[in-house]
């Protein structure tokens, strides 16, 4: 029978704690394969780069299984830490499309680059011996 299975994460995590983290959340998504898992990550009060490796290497483990996990109550900086790493799309949150928890209108990432303004090196010649070949 196909549902869904609701599971929380809280933080912080410990990066050695992620191998344990994920044997357990396969034991328990193991029991119901085909389930969507809604990992609700309010607990996640200050996410960093290892809260986004947890969540990615979870989301491995549960499509390793035939599942699939999606965030629930992913706060801003959650949200913006995902897209920065370029797993948005890998590790989703529900509903999907929707502005991030606190980020008015969106994730509050844009995409685009700006030139940099640099200055001429300062006192920096290329001399050429009579003896060089030519470039």
């Amino acid at each position: 029978m196909r549902g869904e299975l609701l599971v929380f994460l809280e933080g912080p995590i410990e990066r050695s704690e992620i191998p344990d983290l994920c044997a357990r959340f396969a034991d328990l998504v193991g029991e119901r394969p085909g389930r969507r898992v809604i990992c609700d990550v309010a607990g996640l009060t200050e996410p960093d780069a290892v809260a986004v490796e947890a969540l990615a290497r979870l989301q491995l483990t549960a499509r390793r299984l035939g599942c699939r996990l999606w965030l629930r109550h992913a706060g801003c900086g959650l949200r913006q830490l995902i897209a920065l790493a370029g797993l948005a799309d890998v590790v989703p949150s529900l509903p999907a499309g929707t502005p991030a928890l606190g980020c008015p209108g969106g994730s509050g990432i844009e995409a685009g680059r700006q030139s940099e303004q640099r200055e001429p090196p300062v006192g920096v010649e290329e001399v050429v011996e009579p003896d060089d070949p030519a470039p």
